[in-house]
């Protein structure tokens, strides 16, 4: 950021400033997001998809994900780095702790973790260490297997309860922001004036702080699959083959 180097403080203080999130796993992407300005730049477990080939993202391991943090910290971005906490590796307060100590390490700045209430005393422990931490409502992905699919949560009154008792006991817990994936856009604009800090949105509708994507959704590269929400601007994943094929035909 042209500012200086963006802080926790400084992700809070975005409330209500529609700022632009997005995910790098590595050196150059980091590099590139921070000519850009991206404020906060998410070292996403959506990298054992688009990156490592797994099938979804409850394989990434914590040795993983601490190898393309620190990819992404040697850019030494102005952009603030979070970085999400592999499934099952904070399933209890000792284990998040140590995760969390462990991604910071490698050059996080924040962590993520996927869950409300039933993780708050992990949150918790994390804040009181003086880490900050990022929340994640709505479809949790490291939960997609029993979920049977990736589905929009909200639509009936007890989950829209749920999702708005989740989202105040993340802010009273300590989080700095929280992600809401494909939350019913009508509630996670509730959610958005119900809380204090920044709702980062991905497949939420308009009305959340800041919108987040996977960049090679963004950039339509991924090379299985792109969600709906997604609008694909210029094709640029043709325009990479093209490039590819002249240059095989270039040296032929």
């Amino acid at each position: 950021m042209s500012d200086g180097k963006v802080t926790a403080n400084c992700i809070k203080n975005l409330k209500g400033k529609k700022f632009p999130s997005l995910t790098a796993y590595d050196f150059a992407m980091a590099r590139l997001l921070d000519e850009a300005e991206v404020p906060l730049i998410l070292v996403g477990d959506s990298l054992a998809m688009v990156v490592l080939g797994y099938p979804d993202t409850t394989e990434l391991t914590v040795g993983e994900m601490e190898h393309h943090v620190r990819a992404v910290a040697r850019a030494q971005p102005n952009g603030f780095v979070a970085a999400d906490m592999p499934a099952r590796s904070y399933e209890n307060v000792p284990d998040a702790l140590t995760t969390a100590k462990r991604l910071l390490d490698a050059g996080a700045e924040a962590v993520k973790a996927e869950g409300g209430r039933e993780i708050i005393d992990q949150i918790k422990a994390i804040t009181a260490e003086g880490i900050a931490f990022v929340g994640h409502l709505g479809m949790l992905p490291q939960h997609v297997k029993e979920e049977g699919g990736y589905k929009v949560k909200g639509k009936v009154p007890r989950e829209r309860e749920a999702l708005l008792a989740d989202a105040k006991a993340l802010e009273e817990a300590g989080a700095i922001a929280m992600v809401l994936e494909l939350v019913e856009k009508t509630l996670a604009a509730e959610i958005t004036a119900a809380v204090s800090i920044p709702t980062i949105g991905i497949g939420a509708g308009p009305h959340c702080d800041s919108q987040i994507l996977v960049t090679t959704d963004l950039f339509g590269t991924s090379p299985d699959y792109i969600p709906r929400h997604v609008k694909i601007r210029p094709d640029l994943k043709s325009s990479m083959r093209q490039v590819i094929d002249e240059w095989i035909e270039s040296i032929k």
